[in-house]
């Protein structure tokens, strides 16, 4: 349950300013059909973040825990750096298909999550973490939990939410959760 739960906070978090954060928001103003939006959503995430996971449980898997340490600790680091910067979304029109909203969802999501802070995030939750299914249904969850609001509210809510507050207390999380694993040698095996 702990892997469940640390996946959905840091990725929800960390999600906030994102930019498939933005890019929900985006597929919400120009279709305006939140149902397959949000099942778009939830397929990429889950597709993507498997695969993320997947490398993360073979770096658990193959590196020495000591190493593996280390490893997630500056990766956590690293993140907390990167949740600092705000992301933009590149300004391309978002090309109609036979696929319709759904499989555009779909693909723009998958796509821009690759390499994304939260599919890095879900790599080190997963090499951290034992439980490869709970790391991945929590980031999916987390993704959702700062996704589907802004699908459901669109462009009047993005106005309100204090983004930069929002990436500083992510960026202080993702510091603590690397801070925790250096001090408690916190890895399950090490």
């Amino acid at each position: 349950m702990e892997a469940f739960l640390v996946s959905a906070g840091v990725v929800a978090l960390g999600e906030i300013g994102d930019k498939t954060q933005l890019l929900a928001l985006v597929l919400a103003a120009r279709f305006r059909k939140p149902l397959p939006i949000i099942a778009g959503i939830l397929v990429a995430t889950l597709a993507n973040h498997a695969l993320a996971g997947i490398m993360g449980s073979m770096f658990h898997a193959f590196l020495p825990p000591e190493v593996l340490r280390w490893l997630v600790a500056l990766l956590f680091f690293a993140v907390a750096l990167w949740a600092l910067h705000p992301d933009t979304l590149e300004e391309s029109p978002l090309p109609t298909s036979r696929w319709g909203v759904l499989g555009i969802t779909i693909v723009a999501f998958f796509l821009a999550e690759m390499g994304d802070k939260t599919q890095i995030a879900t790599i080190v939750l997963a090499a951290r973490f034992e439980s490869l299914v709970a790391v991945v249904l929590g980031t999916t969850v987390g993704m959702l939990l700062a996704n589907v609001p802004v699908v459901l509210v669109g462009k009047a809510a993005s106005a309100k939410i204090p983004f930069k507050a929002i990436r500083i207390a992510a960026a202080l999380l993702f510091a603590a959760l690397g801070a925790f694993t250096l001090w408690t040698n916190d890895l399950p095996g090490a």
